[in-house]
């Protein structure tokens, strides 16, 4: 939960990012709105900008390196830029960022989910050449949070029946995918946390789609931002129909995560493998904590890891390391 100074602190913030831009703000008088309080990051909003109080912990230099590359004319289009900060928008350990407010997906309407749009925005991601960004660019942060994922499914639930099965199929993933150091070394500039909560339209109505939230954002592994789609189409979530669509659209618009969009696998099955990994074991921690069965989604993709890691001893001596 947050506490009411940082709510007091992130709306003061907010008004100041709006009333920036727009002096006769209609929100004044009406107060702010939390739209997220999870301990990676709260945000509130008020009027047309949004402040946001990320994790504690994080990395104040990679955070201002990424800000930079959200406001740099390479990814104009690409992501949400943010919005000038007040000095004094600090808590503690916990950086702040402003932001415009964007309309999100909506979570009621999957049919209407714009994944050609997401993968158009990926592949001009991609293509962004990181030698023109500030720097130094830290590492994309997607294997780090796949790691985390595990760790709090073994801190909270390592006895569920089914947390054996997430074990070993975390346990058969080369060690990069966990989070440890890439000797591929990879220099594609990644968003790191790509899913359809990642978007907004902009201005709002009737925008464009852009992405948001670069706190994993960075260098790695671009098949990495294609892996929880490619998940939950191996997972039986996503429909073949819109997978193809969305892997079509990304190869279209020159993406270069997967060279061969006809067997697309080499690149993509260890990243899926992982991001199946990672939401599996959010689904245990996060249905115990809410004292509920894993609803269907989540069960399908606890599942599916179940399914990895029955993979043989030969398969896994095969994965790509």
């Amino acid at each position: 939960m947050v506490t009411a100074p940082l709510v007091r602190h992130l709306t003061e913030v907010a008004e100041a990012a709006a009333h920036s831009s727009r002096p006769n703000c209609p929100a004044c008088g009406q107060g702010a709105v939390t739209l997220a309080d999870r301990p990676d990051g709260t945000v509130v909003r008020h009027g047309d900008a949004v402040a946001k109080a990320h994790a504690t912990g994080t990395d104040p230099g990679a955070h201002a390196v990424r800000i930079a590359v959200a406001a740099h004319p390479a990814l104009d289009g690409v992501l949400l830029p943010p919005l000038p900060l007040p000095a004094a928008a600090t808590a503690g350990s916990r950086p702040f960022s402003a932001w415009p407010y964007g309309l999100p997906v909506d979570p009621r309407d999957p049919d209407a989910a714009p994944w050609e749009q997401t993968a158009v925005l990926l592949a001009r991601l991609h293509r962004v050449d990181a030698r023109v960004l500030p720097g130094p660019l830290p590492p994309m942060r997607g294997p780090l949070k796949a790691a985390a994922a595990v760790a709090r499914m073994e801190g909270s639930v390592p006895g569920h029946p089914a947390a054996a099965g997430v074990r070993r199929a975390w346990r058969g993933l080369p060690g990069w995918a966990r989070g440890e150091a890439d000797a591929r070394r990879h220099r594609i500039l990644c968003h790191g946390d790509l899913h359809l909560g990642q978007l907004v339209r902009h201005p709002v109505p009737g925008g464009p789609w852009l992405l948001i939230d670069v706190d994993d954002l960075g260098l790695g592994d671009p098949a990495w931002d294609l892996a929880r789609p490619a998940a939950w189409f191996a997972a039986g979530i996503l429909p073949p129909a819109i997978w193809r669509r969305f892997l079509g659209a990304y190869a279209a618009a020159g993406g270069p995560a997967v060279p061969d969009t006809d067997d697309p696998w080499p690149q993509l099955e260890v990243p899926a493998r992982a991001l199946t990994v990672q939401t599996a074991a959010l689904a245990l921690a996060k249905s115990a904590a809410e004292g509920r069965q894993p609803d269907d989604v989540e069960q399908a993709v606890i599942d599916a890891c179940t399914r990895i890691g029955t993979l043989s001893p030969e398969l896994e001596r095969d994965v790509p390391s």
